[in-house]
C-alpha cells in the first residue's frame, strides 16, 4: 500500500518494502502513464503540484523482465494557508538572538487557524516553552531558528508528562502538542511543523541548570534512598529526569514534523507519549554532547513513521519504549506499529527498543537504514525487573555495526514486575554485519557482529529468533555469541 504526506505544491509518497523486494532494485513513480521519477529508497518528492488538487501516482518496482506493481493512490495537495508572520504587528517577535519572544510567539499560536499557518522567517528567535493547539501549522523558513533559552523558569509550570518508563511532573518541552490524559480522546489533532529552518533547544546547559536545581528541591528523598541511589545509572539520574524534552506529543493524533533540523534538547528531542500516527521525515537530528540525547521516542504510541532522516546524537537515534516495571505493566499500553527506513546514523547509538519496555511492544519493522556508524547498531534491550514483552521485530536490507539482544543493569530502580520480560520472534533478513562498535568520541572497536543474551536459567524468555543472508565482516574472535535463549535459527 502506498501512503503519502500532501502539501502545497508537492506530495510526498511512502511505501513499506513488498515481500518480493530483490535487493537493490529501482522503484519506478507513475503519473498518467508517464514516469515522473525513479528512486532506490522507499519515498519519493513530487514537487511543482498545483494546490488544493487531485493527482493519481503508481509504483513499480522495476524488474528485468516485466516492472512489478507496487500500488497505487490518489491523493489531494493542501490548500494555500494565510501565513501568520510573528515578526509583523501584533506580534513584533525580533530574530536577533537575544530578545525573549515568548509571548509574542504563543499569541501568534493562539491566533493559528485551520485555514492560517505561522510563518518563522529568517532570524534566531529566542523562546521558552511554547503550547500548540489542533489544526495548525507551523513553518520554519531556511535559516530561521526558533531557540530555547537555558533558563528553567522558561519552561514552567512542569507538566504531567513520561520519561524513562514513569509517570511524573516535567518541566515544559520547548514545544508542547497534546496534554497527557489517558482517560480521555486524543487531546490534540492535525499539527504540522515544517519547512527548512532548525527548532534548537537550551541543550546541556538548560539539562546542567535543571539537575542542579532539582538536586537541591529533592534533597531529602535523594538522601532518604541511601544505597538504593546505586540501582541508578548515575547520581544524576533522578534530579534530571524532570529535564524538558525539545518536543513533547502527549495523547496527539495526527503530527507531522518534516524537512527542519532538530538539536540540543535537554533530554530526548522528540518524544510521543500515547498518540497516534505521528510522521517524521526529511529531518536532520543533532544532539552531540547532551545526556540522554535521543533523537526520536515513541512511547507507548501507535502508527508512528519515520523515513528519510540523519542522526547526529548524543545517545539513541531511536528509542522504541512503553513504560517501566509495574507502572507499565498496568498501564498497559503497547507501542505498536511502527516504521522506520530510509534513515542514516551518523553518530550515536543506532536503533533501540528499550529499556523501558514492560507495556510491550509489537509489530516493528526497519528497513533500508544504514546504522554502520553506531556504537549499539539495533538493540533490543531490557532487564529481568520489567516484565512485558518485545514481539514480531522486523530488520531487513540495513547496514549495521552490530545486533544485541540483552538485559542491562542501568536504570533498573524501582520494584520488579511480578513476571519476566520476554523477547520473541525477531527476525533479521539481508544485513550486513561490521562488527565494529563507533563510538561518540570517534572509538572505533571490534565487537560482536550479534549478541543475542537471555535470562541466565530462563532460557525460554528470549526465543524465535531468525538470522537470514547475513554478511559479516568483523574481526574478532567470536563474532556471534548465543547464550540462555531458545529457537535461534540461522538461514545462509
Amino acid at each position: 500500500m502506498i501512503e503519502f504526506v500532501s502539501y502545497t505544491n508537492k506530495i510526498v509518497l511512502y511505501w513499506e518494502i513488498p515481500d518480493f523486494y530483490a535487493n537493490k532494485s529501482d522503484f519506478i513513480i507513475m503519473h498518467d502513464d508517464n514516469v515522473v521519477g525513479r528512486t532506490s529508497d522507499f519515498h519519493y518528492e513530487i514537487n511543482n503540484l498545483k494546490s488544493d488538487s487531485k493527482y493519481t501516482f503508481c509504483v513499480y518496482m522495476e524488474n528485468d523482465e516485466k516492472n512489478i506493481y507496487v500500488g497505487e493512490v490518489t491523493c489531494t495537495t493542501s490548500a494555500k494557508k494565510e501565513f501568520i508572520n510573528i515578526c509583523n504587528s501584533p506580534y513584533n517577535a525580533k530574530g536577533d538572538g537575544k530578545t525573549l519572544n515568548t509571548k509574542a510567539i504563543q499569541r501568534a499560536i493562539d491566533d493559528c487557524g485551520a485555514d492560517k499557518c505561522v510563518y518563522i522567517p529568517s532570524g534566531d528567535y529566542l523562546t521558552g516553552s511554547l503550547n500548540l493547539h489542533s489544526n495548525m501549522d507551523i513553518y520554519l523558513e531556511k535559516d530561521a531558528i526558533l531557540r530555547g533559552t537555558t533558563e528553567v523558569k522558561d519552561y514552567e509550570p512542569k507538566i504531567k508528562s513520561r520519561f524513562e518508563g514513569t509517570e511524573m511532573m516535567c518541566y515544559s518541552a520547548l514545544i508542547n502538542i497534546g496534554t497527557l490524559n489517558r482517560e480521555c480522546p486524543y487531546t490534540c489533532e492535525n499539527v504540522r511543523i515544517y519547512g527548512e529552518g532548525t527548532i534548537c533547544g537550551g541543550g546541556r546547559q538548560l539539562a546542567e541548570n535543571v539537575i542542579e536545581r532539582e538536586t537541591i528541591l529533592m534533597k531529602d528523598y535523594l538522601d532518604s534512598l541511601g544505597n538504593k541511589i546505586n540501582e541508578c545509572e548515575s547520581p544524576r539520574t533522578i534530579p534530571g529526569r524532570s529535564r524538558p524534552r525539545l518536543i513533547n506529543i502527549s495523547c496527539a493524533k495526527n503530527i507531522l514534523i518534516s524537512g527542519i533540523t532538530i538539536m540540543n534538547g535537554a533530554s530526548w528531542n522528540v518524544h510521543m507519549i500515547y498518540s497516534d500516527t505521528i510522521i517524521t521525515h526529511s529531518c536532520i537530528f543533532r544532539s552531540l554532547g547532551v545526556w540522554n540525547g535521543d533523537g526520536w521516542d515513541p512511547d507507548s504510541s501507535t502508527n508512528c513513521t519515520l523515513f528519510d532522516c540523519e542522526f547526529y546524537t548524543g545517545d539513541d537515534a531511536v528509542a522504541i519504549k512503553s513504560g517501566k516495571n509495574p507502572e507499565g505493566n498496568a498501564i498497559n499500553i503497547p507501542c505498536e506499529h511502527i516504521r522506520v527506513f530510509d534513515c542514516v546514523n551518523r553518530i550515536g547509538h543506532g536503533i533501540v527498543i528499550g529499556s523501558e519496555m514492560s507495556g510491550g511492544i509489537n509489530d516493528v519493522k526497519i528497513w533500508n537504514c544504514n546504522l554502520e556508524i553506531s556504537a549499539r547498531g539495533f538493540e533490543i534491550k531490557t532487564t529481568k525487573k520489567r516484565g512485558g514483552f518485545v514481539r514480531n521485530i522486523s530488520v531487513k536490507n540495513c547496514s549495521l555495526s552490530r545486533i544485541l539482544i540483552h538485559t542491562v543493569t542501568y536504570n533498573d530502580d524501582g520494584e520488579a514486575a511480578k513476571d519476566l520480560p520476554v523477547i520473541e520472534k525477531c527476525n533479521f533478513e539481508n544485513i550486513r554485519l561490521s562488527g565494529i562498535m563507533h563510538e561518540k568520541d570517534g572509538r572505533c572497536e571490534s565487537c560482536e557482529a550479534i549478541k543475542v543474551e537471555g535470562l541466565n536459567s530462563h532460557d525460554d524468555r528470549v526465543r524465535n529468533i531468525n538470522f537470514k543472508n547475513i554478511s559479516i565482516s568483523g574481526t574478532t574472535d567470536d563474532l556471534i555469541d548465543i547464550s540462555h535463549c531458545k529457537n535461534v535459527t540461522f538461514n545462509n
